[in-house]
């Protein structure tokens, strides 16, 4: 017969391994809404209008009767490319809107974050006065500078005549000027998106990083240019993607100051000829879906190219 002892240093029988329980109706239910929900709709309102679009561009359509689909190849770009005179004036004022925001509202905007983060006094007025165009809608920004722009009744000649000039600039209605004066308007509005978006991501900054730069002798310029701005890097792959998005998809501002769909030379965008073909007096839907489709390759590009090279340092 064993001992006691012998029986209480036998090994035991290994445990059965914990089972996580099965989701109870009630979870799967939440889960489904929850989850399948949002999914549904991210289909049906972004990827189903997307698939179809790029489909559409290669057909010619009146957007009325599905049995007047044909379908056309590549004649749609083509014809763009070839004998659409307002298409090339289009790409580059979308290219210089993409430029002029990159290099100017966003560094600016970065440039304020950067000073309001240092605690400096009445930095929530500040903050608040340059972020409150970002509450409005461009269409009322639109309106706003459109009131600024008068070339009559204008805050803008009017300063303009006080300082002692005698003429009268019609800033929306010269081609040469009304792109310029637009991207002006959208930049105020732009300013302060980015600003917000920077200081938030300053405000989870590790200040031990700053302190150690310190102790090594960096200055702030320094800081923040080896330290601060590459360890923000999510922030500003963020701030890249919103400079592209809105700068290709400009729309509401130039609509209002422009007075409609391509009524102003010297204004032509992309997103005013997608609209103009589609919804305009004569509907081509796959004309304006071919120039949706070329306004989406564009937008993958400077993001693409971007990524690609910032992974790519960091790889090495």
């Amino acid at each position: 017969m064993p001992s006691a002892r012998s029986a209480r240093s036998a090994p035991s029988a290994p445990s059965a391994p914990h089972r996580p329980g099965r989701l109870s109706t009630g979870d799967r239910v939440f889960l489904s809404v929850f989850i399948g929900l949002p999914l549904l709709a991210l289909l049906v309102f972004v990827w189903l209008p997307a698939v179809t679009s790029i489909a559409l561009s290669f057909t010619t359509w009146d957007g009325i009767d599905l049995g007047d689909i044909h379908w056309t190849g590549l004649g749609n770009y083509t014809e763009i490319v070839t004998n659409y005179p307002p298409f090339w004036p289009a790409v580059r004022n979308n290219l210089i809107w993409l430029l002029f925001t990159a290099l100017l509202p966003t560094p600016f905007g970065i440039l304020l974050a950067y000073q309001l983060d240092k605690k400096i006094r009445f930095t929530k007025i500040y903050q608040t006065a340059i972020f409150l165009p970002m509450v409005l809608s461009l269409a009322v920004v639109g309106f706003i500078w459109e009131i600024i722009y008068n070339p009559d009744t204008g805050l803008l000649d009017s300063a303009l005549q006080a300082a002692g000039s005698a003429h009268h600039i019609d800033w929306l209605g010269n081609p040469d000027l009304n792109l310029w004066a637009v991207l002006i308007a959208s930049g105020w509005r732009h300013t302060g998106y980015i600003m917000i978006l920077y200081l938030a991501g300053l405000k989870g900054f590790d200040p031990a990083l700053k302190e150690a730069a310190a102790l090594d002798g960096a200055n702030g310029r320094q800081t923040f240019l080896r330290v601060t701005f590459p360890a923000l890097k999510p922030v500003n792959i963020i701030i890249l993607v919103v400079t592209v998005m809105e700068s290709l998809r400009a729309f509401d501002i130039v609509y209002v100051l422009g007075g409609g769909v391509g009524s102003k030379p010297g204004m032509e965008l992309l997103s005013l000829l997608i609209t103009d073909n589609i919804i305009g007096e004569s509907s081509h839907i796959g004309y304006g879906s071919a120039l949706a489709v070329v306004l989406l390759l564009v937008s993958l590009a400077a993001i693409g190219t971007f990524l690609v090279q910032t992974f790519r340092k960091e790889d090495q």
